[in-house]
């Protein structure tokens, strides 16, 4: 008895972080694309609303629990890619934003290979991306991101795809060599996702949402490696 009753509170539990809320609203994520200059950049919340049907095979995709809040590293974000749009509600409770970034440009890639229309695998890519700089997005979703967590993704939504100029005013060159690319690439989102992580903690630790100030630098992050990526695959501008 003791047994299932175990095995149900770990399933409910496991249920409760696969309903956990979107990341930045719409026009946030748009605005991000849009900053890079990126021509495709009104199709970057469309992975959002993929989730109301692909459900939970996509959710996982969207963030990283760091429930043991360690340091990110480039091992880590290999470790989470053959896990991209896969679902398991018990082994994976932390999802796999950070793999998904990758996997993302494989799937692009072996289309591109194929002559098959390409692009949207690397929209997916793009909203990863941005779901990178979203603080509560890579922490625990304990009872403080539950509470916080909406407030957050919308803190900049009424005027930001008016104020796209604060986030591409700032975009920083990020260096991903052909030679190297993916091992550049997991280096860069384990930077972000470090500093992501830690503006969680903070903002737990203070039991405040974020300032508009802080999240204007972390769209600035998802932006500059964003227009990376695209500048890799000859889509920057």
């Amino acid at each position: 008895m003791k047994q299932i009753k175990l095995k149900i509170t770990i399933v409910l539990f496991a249920l409760s972080l696969a309903t956990q809320a979107f990341a930045w609203h719409d026009h946030t994520h748009l605005a991000i694309c849009k900053a890079t200059g990126a021509d495709m950049w009104y199709h970057c919340a469309g992975p959002d609303i993929a989730k109301i049907k692909a459900g939970n095979m996509e959710a996982y995709n969207h963030w990283f629990n760091n429930s043991a809040e360690v340091e990110v590293t480039p091992q880590m974000v290999f470790d989470q890619i053959d896990r991209y749009n896969k679902r398991s509600r018990i082994f994976d409770t932390e999802g796999h934003l950070l793999g998904a970034i990758i996997a993302s440009l494989r799937a692009y890639e072996k289309d591109l290979r194929a002559g098959k229309y390409a692009l949207y695998h690397l929209i997916y890519c793009a909203h990863y991306i941005s779901d990178l700089s979203m603080p509560l997005h890579n922490i625990a979703y304990d009872d403080f991101n539950r509470q916080h967590h909406n407030a957050n993704d919308g803190i900049l939504e009424n005027t930001i795809l008016n104020d796209t100029e604060k986030i591409s005013g700032y975009i920083y060159p990020i260096t991903l060599s052909d030679k190297n690319f993916e091992a550049d690439l997991a280096r860069e989102i384990a930077r972000i996702a470090n500093l992501s992580r830690k503006l969680g903690y903070k903002l737990r630790a203070e039991k405040r949402d974020m300032t508009k100030q802080e999240a204007y630098i972390q769209l600035r992050h998802s932006a500059s490696l964003l227009k990376a990526v695209l500048q890799h695959y000859n889509h920057g501008h």
